[in-house]
């Protein structure tokens, strides 16, 4: 991790003199660093020493991860991201756009400099998958009919294929198996969309001070995600009309209305139960290969998952 921030501080520099201020300000963003985490797990070896290859390809993925987010506030209209300012309240919207581009042109670079090209193609097709992922749950954005296929379908597309080209290339690169990277892959995706679900339902059960963003966003910004699609399929006819006229935009939510009723109707646990859902498959598919050191640290981080939520 340590060389991952020394390598991502190097990059600032690679960028044209003006805009520096503003890519340091998108990248020190202070986050957890699952994806890097997921990269450097499954490509786990005996060797203590650092992985530069590892490194590199944690850099990618991160400057990825960091553009998607400063696009994603942006349509969010959120104006704190980890307990300050977005990028795009900060600098504004048009700037924030372009600088999520730069950041995604940068991360093109940095995987053109691997030996193989695998790295690169997976790596451009699956900034392929998170933009359509994008792009969907921008088209959907406002419907208050989504059902939760097609939910789960945007997930698994603007989340889940990040977590899972970590592990499926951080394998890879570490020169384990074809049996072991695909199963590395399949754990990735299933904690990628744990991970989602998680996020989402943080938006509305979290706290603001703990969570560091602001809350309730997806209700006032008409984005139904599985709380909201759960709640409105079991509510009573006018409220359930009233919830969707407030994610179509026809009538301004009211936001800690609706929070409560959350509550009230129990839907928390049941959303919980399908992240630990999730989390079990991605277990499943590393659980053949406990013998290899990736596997175990792989599992450690689904603990992780697994606490944060039961600590929420």
């Amino acid at each position: 991790m340590k060389a991952l921030d020394a390598f991502l501080e190097q990059q600032i520099a690679a960028f044209e003199p003006e805009i520096r201020e503003h890519v340091a300000y998108s990248m020190d963003t202070g986050g957890k660093r699952i994806r890097p985490s997921l990269i450097f797990f499954s490509g786990w070896n005996k060797n203590s020493e650092v992985d530069e290859k590892l490194v590199r390809l944690a850099a990618v993925v991160e400057t990825i991860h960091l553009a998607t987010l400063v696009h994603d506030d942006i349509m969010d209209e959120a104006e704190i991201r980890r307990n300050r300012a977005t990028v795009a309240k900060k600098y504004n919207n048009a700037t924030a756009v372009l600088l999520g581009d730069a950041l995604f042109s940068h991360a093109v670079y940095l995987a053109t400099q691997f030996p193989t090209t695998e790295v690169c193609r997976d790596i451009a097709v699956s900034m392929r998958q998170v933009c359509t992922g994008e792009i969907l749950q921008t088209m959907q954005r406002g419907d208050p009919n989504l059902d939760m296929e097609t939910y789960f379908r945007v997930i698994d597309l603007k989340t889940a294929e990040l977590f899972r080209v970590s592990c499926h290339l951080g394998a890879r690169l570490a020169g384990f198996s074809d049996e072991y990277v695909k199963a590395a892959g399949s754990f990735g995706r299933h904690l990628g969309i744990a991970y989602q679900i998680y996020d989402d339902m943080t938006d509305l059960f979290g706290s603001q001070e703990k969570i560091g963003k602001t809350l309730g966003t997806d209700i006032a910004t008409g984005k139904p995600t599985m709380p909201l699609i759960l709640m409105r399929d079991r509510l009573p006819a006018e409220e359930s009309q009233a919830l969707r006229d407030a994610l179509a935009g026809k009538t301004e939510a009211d936001v800690p209305y609706w929070l409560a009723k959350l509550r009230e109707m129990g839907i928390f646990e049941e959303v919980r139960q399908a992240i630990f859902d999730e989390i079990a498959k991605g277990r499943a598919a590393i659980q053949s290969f406990e013998d290899n050191p990736s596997a175990a640290h792989l599992r450690t981080i689904s603990e992780l998952l697994w606490n944060q939520v039961d600590a929420l």
